[in-house]
């Protein structure tokens, strides 16, 4: 951190109100599964540097991977900063973290040093317990990253955090019946002890092969129960935008106008918790050095809480909530100077219900255990669309009869929120890609209307 500092003291004297510079080194391993068998092991370690500074209330960013360089940069940067538009409302970087909070299940030292071969070995066990004549082709990835983030800013701040993650995922398809339909299955986590390669691959087969020989799915209201991958699909690109604080005030949520108001049903609760073992994005303190905290956006139906990062707070005049993130791919953080406002891992209260208990309690519905094409279709009004393809099973008087073919679900948040009828108590760590991280269990909702594809 010397380097830095001296940065830092630079900055100073060159009358720089403020300078934050982020510092990430990252060692990522990436297999690529192909065609049933191991195609590509992929190693790289990289060290960047983002450096953000704010003089006059002007904001300029800067992006290296040369340590040395640093103290030039900041020193040409001031010449540029007197073309740009102060921001009036911006306040101040942080100060000293205070009482740094401890977490569980962040670092592994075993999944840091693991060897190549032992990689392999899981990769392979993915695809192992993926098999059977019933499936013609298997394909996935396995990821593991371990990352040193450091922070330091003007003001007196000197924050460092260490973490490891590791996601694998598994497609399997299948052409044994009257169409061709797929399987997945997925986990992450961020120790070697809580990752089950095998229960990758049993999941995928197992929704491939029970997926074999669909039948069409009537076009109608059905209650739906969500599975947690797909779950975590409708938290990543539908429900969390909802609840940005630059979203909310700018009117762009669907519940812009329903703070403190009740949205959904009693036995909704969803939260924002960065401290939770074993979340993709547990951290101690964010992207800006400002201490993580738990917080509940939606308590037993009522929309409590937005979620902010500094920008965002000063604008509103508010105080930030620790949601500034800089999102590494596949998983961690990043040296981006600018960091963006999202949820660390978003979470759905476990309920009492077992999902076998949800299924015999429907008469008429569907298993979904996946959705693909999620997006908002109007935000502002909540509409959204989405496509079940694959893990669909067609549910009659309390018994999955068959596997349902593909259907194409055009819906509305609020309506969603105000039908769920029943929340699990399972719950698992959801990682989509090019998303933030939930964890959440299985959730009916009653009145979703579906047209088969």
């Amino acid at each position: 951190m010397y380097s830095l500092d001296r940065a830092l003291e630079n900055a100073k004297r060159v009358q720089i109100d403020e300078c934050e510079i982020v510092h990430v080194k990252r060692k990522i391993i990436t297999i690529r599964i192909t065609d049933s068998e191991i195609f590509e092991v992929k190693h790289v370690v990289d060290e960047n540097y983002g450096i953000r500074i704010i003089n006059d209330k002007k904001i300029l960013s800067i992006k290296t991977s040369n340590e040395n360089e640093i103290k030039k940069l900041i020193e040409t940067s001031v010449k540029t900063t007197s073309h740009l538009k102060p921001i009036p409302f911006w306040k101040s970087l942080p100060h000293e973290l205070s009482s740094p909070i401890n977490l569980e299940g962040v670092f592994d030292k075993n999944l840091d040093e693991i060897s190549g071969s032992d990689i392999t070995d899981l990769a392979q066990i993915m695809i192992d317990n993926a098999s059977t004549p019933k499936i013609t082709t298997i394909s996935g990835s396995l990821n593991i990253v371990s990352e040193n983030f450091k922070i330091v800013n003007s003001n007196g701040l000197s924050a460092n955090d260490k973490g490891t993650y590791i996601s694998g995922i598994i497609n399997a398809d299948s052409e044994m019946g009257t169409t061709e339909v797929s399987g997945i299955g997925h986990e992450c986590c961020r120790t070697l002890d809580k990752f089950s390669a095998k229960k990758i691959g049993e999941d995928a087969k197992i929704m491939c092969t029970e997926s074999i020989n669909p039948q069409k799915c009537e076009s109608g209201e059905y209650s739906i129960i969500f599975e947690p991958y797909s779950v975590g699909e409708l938290l990543a690109f539908v429900v969390s935008p909802n609840f940005n604080l630059k979203n909310f005030s700018e009117k762009k949520s669907c519940f812009s106008n329903n703070f403190k108001e009740k949205i959904a049903v009693d036995g909704l609760t969803m939260l924002d918790n960065p401290h939770v073992s074993q979340g993709i994005g547990t951290k101690p303190f964010d992207d800006e050095g400002e201490k993580t905290q738990i917080n509940t956006l939606i308590d037993n139906g009522v929309f409590v809480n937005t979620y902010s990062n500094l920008f965002d707070s000063f604008k509103e005049d508010t105080e930030s909530t620790g949601n500034a993130t800089r999102p590494g791919s596949p998983m961690g953080r990043s040296s981006e100077p600018i960091p963006i406002t999202m949820p660390h891992n978003m979470q759905i209260k476990s309920g009492n219900v077992s999902q076998e208990d949800m299924i015999k309690d429907t008469r008429n519905g569907l298993l979904v255990g996946r959705l693909w094409y999620t997006y908002a279709v109007n935000p502002i009004k909540g509409d959204f669309s989405c496509t079940a393809r694959s893990g669909i099973r067609i549910i009659e008087n309390g018994k999955i009869k068959s596997p349902g073919k593909s259907v194409r679900i055009i819906h509305n948040l609020p309506r969603l929120f105000q039908n769920i009828s029943s929340v699990g108590k399972n719950k698992k760590n959801v990682l989509q890609w090019a998303s933030s991280p939930s964890i959440t269990p299985s959730i009916k909702v009653e009145k979703i209307k579906v047209i088969p594809i």
